[in-house]
């Protein structure tokens, strides 16, 4: 599941506006980009600095309207960081993103993944086949596409996981529908050829982007750092105005919000002059939003735990219905209210972990405050 919108925001009337604008021209950081976001247009094609450059990839039916795919020149050739949601129309706006850069789709050597979500590695495997290119991304990632499961495998699970948490059988049933054809078409995203590991130079020795794995996420994302231009490349780690979704699959182990807070941390030490994420917008001072980012899930852990101490014996599933969402729980429906339970359960397994909260449950969860946690906290 990728990152989820703040407020909902439809695909209908979108346009483009005016490619090929070099970054100096936009009025500051990302401003033309921002300038689209806001007026439900698809941004330009953008040289950000000397061989690089944002190419938008429209999403179709999406709140967030498409994926900002990079091309990186390198010394065997342009690189792409990200591919876009798999689509004629973004296959067409990839290409074409492409000649605008004074390149061509055949010339890219590599597709560098920040992770394995459709709209980021969606149409490496056509590019690969389009060019020779070579996919890569780090190896945690790969072993997420090494566990998915036959389609009736995967109903039997999503249907047992969304029972344990609590999910009325009507709504169960509606949510297992609605996301049962997401599994095959999943299952066709292209396989990696070569690892990325955290520290890594995959554009080659004496190049300057650098692998930073920070998992959360996913467990093997990846972003990118260019110390020599001072860019950060964040996929959807980072992004300006949302919230990245930090779950937990079906039938998956550990402690996502964990990874992620640990990995925000640790990218509080880069000091980028701009951070080029995967959708939205750039933007600056990159330490402002991690905070921002640290301080939103404080507050959600916070109000979590309010509601497990007001009401023990909640299902989380419950607990979901308790919280306060952008949109209103009533107004989410079947994947977006998946991705909402599987977000408060990372929340719910982080405070477990930390002995907040306890579950007691078996078939079904039962959360009631831990030995550190009371109502008066």
């Amino acid at each position: 599941m990728a990152a989820q919108p703040d407020e909902a925001s439809g695909s209908g009337g979108q346009g483009h506006a005016c490619v090929g604008v070099k970054a100096a021209e936009s009025g500051g950081v990302g401003a033309a980009q921002r300038y689209a976001w806001l007026e439900n247009l698809l941004p330009p094609v953008e040289q950000v600095r000397p061989g690089l450059w944002s190419i938008p990839v429209p999403w179709p039916r999406s709140g967030l309207r498409y994926t900002l795919s990079y091309l990186v020149s390198g010394r065997s050739g342009p690189a792409l960081i990200d591919t876009g949601w798999p689509t004629e129309h973004g296959w067409t706006a990839l290409a074409d993103g492409i000649k605008q850069t004074g390149h061509d789709m055949a010339e890219v050597r590599s597709v560098l993944v920040t992770h394995a979500h459709a709209d980021h590695l969606g149409m490496a495997g056509r590019v690969r086949e389009a060019s020779g290119a070579l996919v890569g991304m780090h190896p945690a990632e790969s072993g997420t596409l090494l566990h998915r499961v036959a389609p009736q495998a995967w109903r039997e699970r999503l249907s047992g996981w969304l029972r344990t948490r609590g999910a009325p059988d009507d709504q169960l049933a509606e949510i297992t529908d609605l996301m049962a054809g997401a599994v095959g078409f999943h299952a066709r995203l292209a396989r990696p050829d070569f690892d990325i590991e955290h520290g890594g130079l995959p554009l080659g020795a004496g190049t300057t982007l650098r692998a930073v794995w920070t998992p959360g996420h996913t467990p093997g994302h990846l972003c990118f750092y260019d110390e020599r231009q001072e860019l950060l490349l964040t996929g959807d780690h980072v992004l300006p105005r949302i919230t990245p979704h930090i779950g937990l699959p079906p039938g998956a182990e550990g402690d996502p919000l964990g990874d992620y807070l640990a990995s925000l941390r640790a990218l509080a030490r880069y000091h980028p002059a701009e951070v080029l994420p995967a959708h939205e917008y750039r933007f600056a001072d990159l330490g402002a939003r991690i905070e921002a980012l640290l301080l939103h899930h404080r507050s959600r852990l916070a109000e979590i735990e309010h509601a497990v101490a007001s009401d023990p014996g909640l299902s989380t599933w419950a607990v979901s219905e308790a919280l306060t969402w952008s949109r209103g729980w009533e107004q989410t429906r079947g994947p977006a209210r998946q991705s909402a339970v599987s977000e408060t359960w990372a929340h719910l397994l982080h405070l477990q972990r930390r002995q907040r909260v306890i579950n007691h449950g078996r078939d079904r969860d039962s959360w009631t405050p831990g030995p550190r946690c009371s109502a008066a906290d």
